[in-house]
């Protein structure tokens, strides 16, 4: 056992506390023929310097954005992140901070989480916010959860035009609670056809800006969500929020989304933070933790987690989800990230954008793709091709192009498109760069 570091004695003197001979006694429940007998098959250990060498070598065989020109995007986003972040998050007191459940000890962090709670609540124009979710996908199903609670009904319509892994995560979390998803079908790119949303319908579901880029019509998943007395659930990209009518304007119910794009890496997919907002009449529906600003018995101004108990996030059958925590540390990079920007900042990020997704749908039209969808879009395109998309996309990952997400295996008629994101950081000289080598290669 070269990897435990006790003594022949010490695991001598264990075994007689507890009271057995040998350590296979400990493992007598198991059947013989399904106990390991030899040694495991693992590499001898090295020492610290060869150790990093070793992951040094492991990790050089990654590709990500410092390698590659990035046009991938699909959920997480190559944005640029201010030094400010990086500077408060990694302070001591915020990185590791616990669960604040005493306030006496915790004002500096349940204040930062106050300040998180209204600037999502301002961004999606609603009237309340938690103090954020593990990511959007589990943001999406909580809400949809919690629709089926307020409504008494157990069936989800949600948007092919939702991105795939969102809607993964949606069945398991409506299979675990017997709850039906309808998944709405999107042939143009975006949601039109609202049959399936019916008296029987909890929610309707559908992404702003889609999957696709694509900006929905709010207006009409609303009158169709009404008109079926169902709550409309609309995920959205907050930093379209800069330039785009948020959601509350429209009268959605629940905001959810995924804040990645406010000052968080990457991280070859996390940690991120998802968002979750809606209107003031479900606060006590509303999942996982709420920070309140109040005052003590001397008048002083001071914040606390309310409208709940540890006690009632504990005990399950109570709960008003399986969620009882949030991304703490993460919200803490949104609320820095968005303090530094500021409104104009964050609309500037959003002009740009929308500048450079423009010129790139020029430009890689001019080489030889067509724009699959008509509509507007924010930040990302469907880029069709006369060619496998996935094949082209490995093409150009050789030529230093990360080209985007071919949609195949997610939509298998749009095997020869590319989803293409495009953020600020991008220029014109590495647009221009891609339109050349995709159009030597078509």
């Amino acid at each position: 056992m070269p990897y435990i570091p006790h003594t022949e004695e010490d695991r001598k003197k264990m075994l007689a506390t507890i009271g057995v001979d040998r350590i296979d006694d400990l493992f007598c429940e198991i059947p013989e023929n399904l106990r390991f007998r030899g040694e495991l098959d693992m590499p001898t250990g090295l020492d610290e310097h060869h150790l990093f060498l070793h992951l040094f070598e492991i990790a050089a065989k990654n590709l990500s954005s410092a390698k590659l020109t990035w046009f991938l995007g699909a959920g997480l986003y190559d944005r640029y992140i201010p030094a400010s972040v990086g500077a408060v998050i990694s302070r001591g007191e915020f990185l590791t901070a616990y669960t604040p459940y005493q306030p006496e000890f915790s004002q500096g962090y349940l204040q930062t989480i106050y300040e998180f709670q209204s600037m999502i609540a301002e961004l999606y124009g609603m009237d309340v916010a938690n103090a954020s979710m593990y990511d959007g996908s589990t943001s999406m199903a909580e809400a949809a959860l919690m629709s089926c609670a307020q409504t008494g009904r157990g069936k989800i319509a949600v948007s092919e035009a939702v991105h795939p892994h969102y809607r993964q995560v949606l069945e398991t979390y409506a299979w675990s609670s017997s709850h039906q998803c309808v998944e709405i079908a999107t042939p143009e790119g975006a949601t039109t056809d609202f049959t399936h949303v019916d008296d029987e319908t909890a929610c309707l579901i559908v992404q702003y800006p889609n999957f696709f880029g694509q900006i929905e019509d709010l207006t009409a998943a609303r009158a169709a969500a009404t008109a079926a007395g169902a709550l409309l659930v609309v995920v959205a990209d907050p930093v379209a929020m800069a330039l785009l009518p948020p959601p509350g304007e429209f009268g959605a119910d629940v905001v959810v989304g995924e804040g990645q794009p406010l000052g968080i890496p990457m991280g070859f997919g996390g940690p991120m933070v998802g968002l979750y907002a809606c209107r003031r009449e479900y606060v006590r529906r509303l999942p996982g933790r709420i920070v309140g600003r109040t005052h003590d018995h001397e008048g002083r101004s001071g914040f606390t987690m309310t409208l709940r108990t540890r006690e009632q996030d504990i005990r399950r059958e109570k709960a008003t989800s399986n969620i009882c925590t949030n991304e703490a540390l993460m919200a803490l990079a949104a609320t820095v990230y968005l303090c530094a920007v500021g409104k104009t900042g964050l609309r500037s990020v959003a002009e740009s954008t929308v500048r450079n997704t423009q010129y790139a749908i020029s430009k890689l039209t001019e080489a030889g793709g067509r724009i699959r969808f008509s509509g507007r879009v924010f930040g990302e395109f469907v880029l069709e091709l006369p060619r496998n998309a996935t094949e082209v996309r490995d093409q150009l990952i050789g030529q230093g192009i990360m080209a985007g997400l071919p949609l195949g295996p997610y939509y298998p008629k749009l095997e020869h498109c590319l989803l293409v994101a495009l953020t600020e950081v991008r220029t014109k000289e590495q647009i221009d760069d891609f339109a050349a080598k995709l159009r030597a290669i078509l």
